[in-house]
Parts: C-alpha cells; sequence; structure tokens
C-alpha cells in the first residue's frame, strides 16, 4: 500500500466551530493553537485539565461536560478526536468522515483526513514540516533546526515588508517594477541574515 500524499494547506479558522474530544493534555495542547486562530471552540469531555478551565472562564472554549455523542459534530467545520479511548475516537472519526468534514485523530494518520504539522512561526512566518505521519520525531528536529536559523528578528523584518508591501503595491503601477523591487528587499533580509551570522 502506498503511503498518502497530502496536499499542504494553511486554513483561515476564524469565526468557524471547531470541536475537540477529550478534555487531558492533548487536547489542551490541541486548544491552545487553536485558540491563536480565533475559531469558536467547543470542548465534549466529563473533565478537563486545569488549564482548559481557565480556557472556560476566559471564554476562550465552550465545554460540554460529558461523552461525546454522533450529534456533537452536526456544525463543526473541523473535528480534533484527542481522548485516551481508541473506541472513542473511532466513533468520533466514522460520524466525521461520514459528514464530510475535516478530522483529525491524534497520533493515528490511517484515521484522519488531515494530519497536523510541526510548525514554526516567527510573527508574520508560519513553517511548517511534515513527514507524512510517519515521524513526527523527526518533523520535531527539524523545526528545532530551523529555529536556530530563522530568529525572532524575522517577526520585526515581515512586518517591515509587509508596510512597504502595500506601499510599494499602492504607488509603482509597472507590475515589473514592483515585482523587481519586491525581489530585492527579500535578498536583502536573507542577506542581512547571513552577516549578521558571520560577525557571531
Amino acid at each position: 500500500m502506498s503511503p498518502k500524499v497530502y496536499y499542504p494547506i494553511f486554513l483561515d479558522l476564524s469565526g468557524k466551530r471547531c470541536v475537540v474530544v477529550g478534555g487531558g493534555r492533548i487536547a489542551e495542547r490541541k486548544c491552545s493553537t487553536l485558540i491563536k486562530t480565533g475559531a469558536r471552540i467547543t470542548v465534549i469531555s466529563p473533565a478537563i485539565t486545569k488549564r482548559l478551565a481557565g480556557y472556560r472562564e476566559k471564554g476562550w472554549i465552550r465545554h460540554i461536560p460529558r461523552q461525546y455523542r454522533s450529534g456533537d459534530i452536526k456544525s463543526a467545520f473541523i473535528v480534533i478526536a484527542a481522548t485516551d479511548s481508541g473506541e472513542t475516537n473511532e466513533k468520533v472519526a466514522r460520524d466525521v468522515m461520514a459528514a464530510g468534514k475535516l478530522l483529525n485523530v491524534v497520533d493515528v494518520p490511517s484515521q484522519c483526513n488531515f494530519i497536523v504539522p510541526s510548525v514554526l512561526r516567527r510573527g508574520l512566518l508560519t513553517i511548517a514540516i511534515s513527514t507524512g505521519g510517519a515521524s513526527p520525531a523527526l518533523a520535531k528536529a527539524i523545526r528545532k533546526e530551523l529555529q536556530r536559523l530563522y530568529g525572532r528578528e524575522y517577526s520585526r523584518y515581515l512586518d517591515r515588508l509587509r508596510d512597504i508591501r502595500l506601499k510599494v503595491m499602492k504607488e509603482i503601477p509597472d507590475k515589473r517594477e514592483r515585482e523587481k523591487i519586491l525581489k530585492g528587499l527579500a535578498a536583502s533580509v536573507k542577506k542581512g541574515k547571513k552577516v549578521q551570522k558571520a560577525h557571531r
């Protein structure tokens, strides 16, 4: 059986309903990431961690304190099954797949229709690394290597580049001239990084 070939994509989840089934540490990590996207998060679990309870108190998540039921995913855009029960996760997977929605079953790629990459964020810069589910540990190791190559200064660089790009797009009508300027700016950022590293 040949391995799955995934299509890389960045989703806009702002305002979208996301259901997380499970209330443990794994569900906590998933919610921590989802909160940053502006998603409307519902956690379904009889019990939740202290951190998840804190998220609930702040209004960042909604908590339904019971076991999962089939109708829970009806209006969901995306569903994450993160319980410690294989039986429950399989039930969630069947329901979500039948409804044609986005599903991630934590640590079981064969039951998912999307997997979550290891992610490096530097402000507006997002680098996602995936091994297709073959070795999440390797993806994490590569992410740590990239963290050294792309420091926090990239957040400032990108804020500046965004502002300059908006100005260039507005004030320079010629497409080729715009592309020349913008490519030059991107190249200067990379060159500046090399100079910084040479002096370390």
